[in-house]
C-alpha cells in the first residue's frame, strides 16, 4: 500500500512539473488584440506636427499616448511614435521643463516618462536630468517642515499643492534615475503621507485626527482642504472624504519611494482599497476620472508585486479584472471615451491614453 502511495506521489509531482503554470491576468492574445485597435484609432487622430490633442495641456497628451504604446512594444522607431517623439523633442525648454503655461509640473512629469520609455542607448539621458532638475525647481525652497504644503507640488509650482500634482512628480523623478533617498522625493514622502488619513506619527493634521471608518486609510486630494471649514470634502465631523484614484495614488508613490509593504502608511492604504476595491467607478467619484483613475490602479498593484489582490469581498486577479473593466468601455472604433465631462477624459484621446497606458500592465505573468 506504501509502495503505491508513493508511486502516485511521484506520478503527480512529475505531473505538476510538464503541466505549464497557469498566468496571471487576461490572455495575452486578447491584450494584443484590444491594443492593435487602440492603435489603429490612434493613427486616425495624429496630427501633422506629430501630437495628440494638443488643446489640453500641450504636449501632455502625446506623452501619455506615446509613452503607452512603447510599453506595449510600439517601437520609438515606428512612424506614428517616431513624430510623436520628434514632437515631445521639440517641447523641451532649455531649462529642462516641457512647453507648457499653465501645466509645467504634469506636462513636465508625463514627457519625462515618454522620454524613459524610449531612452534607448542614452538618447534621452541629457533630456531626463534637466527635466529632473526643472522639476525639483518646481517644488521650491522646502521651507518650515511644519507647514502642510510642505514637500508638495502643484501644477506649475506656484499653485498649492496636491496629491495628483505630488505622485506624478514622485514617478517622474524615479524614472529619470533620481534616488530614493534624494530629499525632493522625501519631502514629497511626507506631503503624501500627510494626505492620509491616518492620524499618528506620519499625520498630525487635525482632520486626520476627526477620520472616520470607512476613510481610515485613504488619501485626500489636499490636505490643506482641511482649513476651510466650506470645503466640499469635508464630512460631518470635520475629518477629509478619502479619493479612490488618490489612495492608489498614494499607495504607489509610498511603493516607488521605497517604503516597505509593513510600513503602517502602505499597510492602512490596502486596507481602504480592500475594503472599496472596484472597477465599475472610481470610488468617491462615480464616473469622473475614470480612466486615470484605472492608471493609477494599475500602476499601484503592478508595484505592489501580488497576481492577486484580496479584498473583503474575496480574492481577485486584478489584471482580468482592470482588462474586463477596460475591455468592455472599448468603443468600435478602437478607442475610448468617458460621457462624463470632469477632467477632459470626454476627448477620446486622453481616454484612449489612459486606457492603452492602463493595459500594457495588464499583460499576463508567467
Amino acid at each position: 500500500m506504501t509502495r503505491h502511495l508513493t508511486l502516485f506521489a511521484v506520478a503527480f509531482v512529475s505531473l505538476a512539473l510538464v503541466l505549464p503554470v497557469r498566468a496571471a491576468g487576461p490572455d495575452a492574445a486578447e491584450v494584443k488584440a484590444g491594443v492593435d485597435r487602440a492603435v489603429a484609432f490612434l493613427k486616425t487622430r495624429q496630427n501633422e506636427d506629430g501630437s495628440f490633442a494638443p488643446q489640453l495641456g500641450g504636449p501632455g497628451v502625446t506623452a501619455l499616448v506615446v509613452a503607452g504604446l512603447m510599453r506595449h512594444g510600439v517601437g520609438p522607431e515606428e512612424p506614428m511614435v517616431a513624430k510623436a517623439m520628434a514632437f515631445l523633442e521639440k517641447q523641451v525648454h532649455p531649462e529642462g521643463g516641457v512647453r507648457s503655461e499653465r501645466l509645467a509640473n504634469y506636462v513636465t512629469c508625463v514627457a519625462m516618462m515618454a522620454f524613459k520609455e524610449g531612452n534607448k542607448n542614452g538618447k534621452y539621458d541629457a533630456i531626463l536630468a534637466s527635466g529632473a532638475k526643472f522639476l525639483k525647481s518646481l517644488q521650491g525652497d522646502p521651507g518650515d517642515e511644519s507647514a502642510t504644503k510642505f514637500g508638495g507640488v502643484g501644477y506649475s509650482g506656484k499653485e498649492r499643492p496636491d496629491v495628483s500634482n505630488t505622485h506624478f512628480f514622485v514617478e517622474a523623478l524615479i524614472a529619470s534615475g533620481v534616488s530614493k533617498d534624494d530629499p525632493a522625493i522625501k519631502n514629497a514622502l511626507k506631503f503624501v503621507s500627510r494626505s492620509q488619513n491616518l492620524p499618528g506619527e506620519t499625520n498630525d493634521r487635525p482632520f486626520a485626527k476627526k477620520t472616520s471608518d470607512d476613510d481610515r486609510g485613504g488619501v485626500v486630494y489636499n490636505p490643506s482642504d482641511g482649513d476651510d471649514p466650506k470645503n466640499r470634502n469635508l464630512t460631518p465631523a470635520g475629518g477629509l472624504r478619502s479619493a479612490g484614484s488618490m489612495t492608489y495614488a498614494g499607495l504607489k508613490s509610498f511603493l516607488y519611494a521605497g517604503l516597505s509593504k509593513d510600513d503602517p502608511r502602505v499597510k492602512a492604504a490596502v486596507d481602504w482599497i480592500a475594503r472599496h476595491y472596484t472597477l465599475d467607478e472610481n470610488p468617491g467619484a462615480g464616473g469622473a476620472g475614470l480612466y486615470y483613475y484605472y492608471v493609477l490602479f494599475a500602476k499601484a498593484m503592478d508595484a505592489l508585486g501580488q497576481d492577486e489582490f484580496e479584498s473583503k469581498k474575496g480574492k481577485h486577479d486584478w489584471r482580468k479584472d482592470l482588462f474586463a473593466a477596460l475591455t468592455k468601455r472599448q468603443g468600435k472604433d478602437g478607442g475610448w471615451i468617458n460621457e462624463n465631462r470632469a477632467f477632459m477624459e470626454n476627448t477620446p484621446e486622453l481616454a484612449t491614453a489612459y486606457a492603452v497606458l492602463a493595459l500594457s500592465y495588464c499583460r499576463p505573468t508567467k
